[in-house]
């Protein structure tokens, strides 16, 4: 039995999907409150908990070989921000620890590419590269590297821990729209006149899963696999995004100091007035003034990995989009 949590999420589902391709027996833990109409339903054994509560883990990781974790709180603005350690750090910690308990084989902890970054660029390559709390940008941030210090700490010991870190994904399924898709699916309706330019590392969604399913089965413990595939800025994927839809590319670029204003006044109204995630965050506009250019080459070769290009997800991602009815 292979658990996954968080397996409605959208690298998430796409992994399930992979999994029972494979004919594995899968079992997905997911929040009570998460939408899994989309998942193969009678070919998985559904499991609702909330990953805090340590009892209902307890039972979901019983039995199981392998555990994917994914479960965690992806957005960068929470009106309760200590809920971020209790998610993504904490209850990923009691999701590992039960798992290593219950006689789990191998247990795989899933990352984030946000934290792997510093103000002072560093050499080494990023699989092997270490970090410290001061690197961190904001409590989502502090929080994924918090639980990935964990992961470490559990692989030095000799536990069958093993740590991924996706950069940012794009491609179709993306139903809970994280920051990517909130932002394709914006330019697409027209409603990015400027922007911050930044530079990210994209992978298609489909290839993040296989490259987790890839480390789950050759992985090393105590090493990060860097899932990624292509270098761009900002401005060049909303240009290829234009090319598919026939819209032009904002041509306006926001100031930095303005961007980090209109972060600090969004997050205030939506922490005071509307409660809903703001538009845009502080972590999300700090985060532009580094550089999330990644070679992932390392770890594409020792998994065999070989994404497919931006322009197809991207397309994908945009015939998903109106299948939807989103744009």
């Amino acid at each position: 039995m292979i658990l996954v949590t968080g397996g409605a999420g959208f690298i998430g589902s796409h992994l399930v999907e992979q999994l029972i391709r494979e004919k594995q027996q899968v079992r997905v833990l997911e929040h009570p409150n998460a939408r899994v109409d989309h998942l193969p339903l009678t070919h998985i054994e559904l499991v609702r908990a909330d990953i805090r509560d340590h009892s209902l883990v307890t039972q979901a990781v019983r039995g199981c070989e392998q555990v994917y974790h994914l479960a965690a709180d992806p957005n960068l603005w929470r009106r309760n921000r200590s809920e971020f350690d209790a998610i993504n750090h904490v209850a990923a910690v009691n999701v590992m620890r039960s798992a290593l308990d219950a006689g789990a084989a191998r247990v795989l902890y899933v990352s984030t590419e946000s934290i792997l970054t510093c103000a002072k660029p560093k050499i080494e390559p990023v699989e092997s590269a270490r970090f410290c709390e001061q690197d961190m940008i904001g409590p989502y941030c502090l929080s994924k590297f918090k639980a990935e210090c964990a992961a470490f700490e559990m692989a030095a010991s000799g536990a069958p821990v093993i740590v991924c870190s996706p950069t940012l994904p794009i491609g179709p399924g993306d139903r809970n729209k994280t920051p990517p898709t909130r932002l394709a699916v914006a330019f697409c309706r027209g409603n990015i006149p400027a922007c911050l330019d930044c530079e990210f590392n994209l992978i298609d969604a489909r290839d993040a899963a296989d490259g987790l399913v890839c480390a789950m089965h050759r992985g090393r413990t105590g090493v990060r696999y860097l899932i990624g595939a292509h270098n761009m800025r900002l401005v060049h994927w909303l240009e290829l995004l234009g090319r598919i839809i026939n819209r032009p590319a904002p041509r306006k670029k926001v100031p930095y100091a303005v961007a980090l204003a209109a972060g600090w006044l969004s997050e205030l109204w939506a922490d005071t007035i509307t409660h809903r995630a703001p538009m845009a965050t502080v972590t999300g506009v700090r985060l532009t003034k580094r550089s999330m250019y990644f070679d992932p080459s390392n770890t594409l070769n020792e998994l065999g990995l070989q994404p497919r290009s931006v322009e197809e997800a991207t397309r994908d991602a945009v015939r998903w989009y109106k299948e939807r009815h989103w744009i």
